[in-house]
């Protein structure tokens, strides 16, 4: 069975008569005549009753028109759907992010990048770094924002922007109403920081080395507005990014002087898999509007 000969039975049966059929696909109705005996052969039954110059569907007819409708727009919605990931303003971009990015900066990007490309679809995707890299490797998600990429050469990685990282306290705690602080000074304090194996609790263990001490941690949580809440009731202190839901009127959020307290936020892609033009554009004004 030929896929022509689906196409050729369709409008055939669509308008009843073997020559109008003919012309309307620009055949010969020899040709068209043929091409139907060739299918009813196949299928080893008539499929039309001739009356005339007309032909109708017999009742075997009608059960194989109901598929063929149904298959030829199965095969016209994937054309439409390839077609609308071929064009960058009617594809998708699959976008991988941390999740301490989820309150303020992904907003912000999405909210920019759709003023200017509203038919493209976001599909967004929240998680820890390397989670999101492992996402990333098997193809799960095109792009992703994360502090670093670990060590595999098909990934690259570009810096965006620095994020500062903040010693919040609460605001009852003395040291509340300074607007810096050098780190060590809080080296008794009880802290409160993210699991184990989050970039942020590395990054935090990393920083209080470097001034001297192990930090005390008296709770770990997997969301930063948590540690927030939990630095609010006066349960220790943590190093935090800001983010816009954390209560001011409850969190001090100082500057560290000593040693710099940041982070790098980039982008990551995996070079030997081709992008999308929906997702090589995302990318390109990523690039252009938030890079420092």
């Amino acid at each position: 069975m030929e896929w022509q000969q689906i196409e050729y039975f369709q409008k055939v049966a669509q308008l009843q008569h073997m020559t109008q059929a003919a012309e309307a696909l620009s055949i010969s109705q020899p040709a068209l005549s043929r091409s139907i005996a060739r299918l009813e052969e196949e299928l080893g039954i008539s499929l039309f009753e001739r009356q005339g110059r007309s032909i109708i569907l017999n009742q075997y007819g009608k059960v194989f028109l109901k598929h063929v409708n149904r298959i030829l727009k199965e095969i016209d919605d994937t054309k439409k759907e390839i077609q609308s990931l071929l064009d960058p303003e009617y594809g998708e971009v699959s976008l991988g992010f941390l999740h301490t990015l989820g309150v303020n900066m992904i907003p912000n990007i999405l909210r920019a990048f759709q003023k200017e490309h509203a038919n493209t679809r976001i599909k967004l995707y929240q998680n820890n770094n390397v989670s999101l890299l492992k996402q990333l490797q098997s193809g799960e998600i095109d792009l992703c924002l994360v502090h670093h990429a670990f060590d595999d050469p098909h990934i690259q990685w570009e810096k965006l922007w620095d994020e500062e990282l903040f010693l919040m306290l609460p605001r009852t705690h003395p040291l509340a109403r300074r607007e810096s602080i050098v780190l060590d000074e809080i080296q008794s304090e009880p802290m409160i920081a993210l699991k184990e194996g989050y970039e942020l609790r590395k990054i935090a263990d990393k920083l209080c080395r470097k001034a001297n001490f192990t930090p005390n941690i008296t709770f770990e949580g997997e969301e930063v507005t948590t540690l927030a809440g939990l630095v609010a009731a006066g349960l220790g202190v943590a190093l935090l990014p800001d983010q816009k839901d954390i209560d001011d009127s409850k969190v001090a959020k100082l500057h560290v002087k000593w040693p710099s307290c940041s982070r790098q936020i980039g982008l990551s892609w995996y070079e030997d898999r081709a992008l999308s033009p929906a997702a090589t554009h995302f990318k390109r004004f990523v690039f252009t509007h938030y890079r420092e």
